[in-house]
């Protein structure tokens, strides 16, 4: 029977240059379908987890499998093609070209031109908002509406899973609160989601899974729900006690 894991990290040892490691013998596995969420303070090597997954960051030991194959130093660009996808942090769109051109050049790697077509109405269905600003400047649009297109541009390759890095990043509760739907979408759609996210608690009320770290390390790992509701948990790393 296929293994449901899409997406694992295993014993990655990751760093920069000859500085000294930030992943120390890390461990994540992300399933179909499936949200997990990472946190942890500032330091923790969050976002050099998606850097190592993504290809952007090759680990000096431990191995990257995506569908059970090992990609481990494989860059960017082939990790795509192998159904990859990673929303950097902040924003991405090309501000001077319009949201047709930013999906349009989303799949790049795809040779199949009526598979591209197919791809294009699939993301415009999705996202409401990608159909609706279709024509327009992507520099016009809202933040959250900017961060909508990043997702389509990344789903336009069908990929397994994405990787978002702090998707909510300088946006208000309401348009953040879009964000965590469009994230939702994505699952509800078969995508599996690793989301590094500022804004631990709401994350982690959307995730399935969550997986606390801290130097480096995984602390603790587990339902999301179940994390949340740790008082240890939430007043070490959450910023408080859980709600009662």
């Amino acid at each position: 029977m296929a293994s449901d894991v899409v997406l694992e990290l295993s014993e990655i040892e990751a760093g920069y240059g000859k500085a000294a490691l930030v992943l120390r013998g890390l461990s994540v596995k992300v399933r179909r379908k499936e949200v997990v969420c990472l946190v942890g303070p500032n330091g923790a090597g969050k976002s050099t987890v998606l850097k190592v997954a993504s290809g952007m960051l090759k680990p000096r030991s431990g191995k990257v499998l995506l569908s059970g194959e090992d990609v481990t130093g494989r860059g960017p660009q082939k990790l795509l093609r192998g159904g990859l996808s990673h929303v950097l942090q902040g924003h991405s769109v090309f501000k001077e070209m319009t949201v047709e051109e930013n999906i349009r050049l989303g799949g790049y790697a795809l040779s199949d031109q009526s598979a591209i077509a197919e791809r294009i109405d699939f993301v415009r269905t999705v996202f409401p908002v990608v159909a609706e600003q279709w024509k327009q400047s992507a520099g016009a649009l809202s933040g959250g509406q900017q961060k909508q297109v990043e997702f389509a541009r990344a789903m336009i390759v069908q990929p397994d899973v994405v990787l978002l890095d702090e998707p909510s990043m300088g946006l208000d509760p309401k348009r953040t609160a879009t964000i965590f739907e469009e994230v939702d979408r994505m699952r509800q759609n078969g995508v599996a989601v690793l989301i590094v996210e500022q804004n631990a608690r709401r994350a982690l009320q959307m995730a399935d899974v969550g997986c606390v770290l801290d130097l480096g390390r995984v602390f603790a790992t587990g339902p999301a729900s179940e994390l949340l509701a740790d008082p240890k948990l939430s007043e070490l790393y959450l910023g408080g006690r859980p709600a009662s």
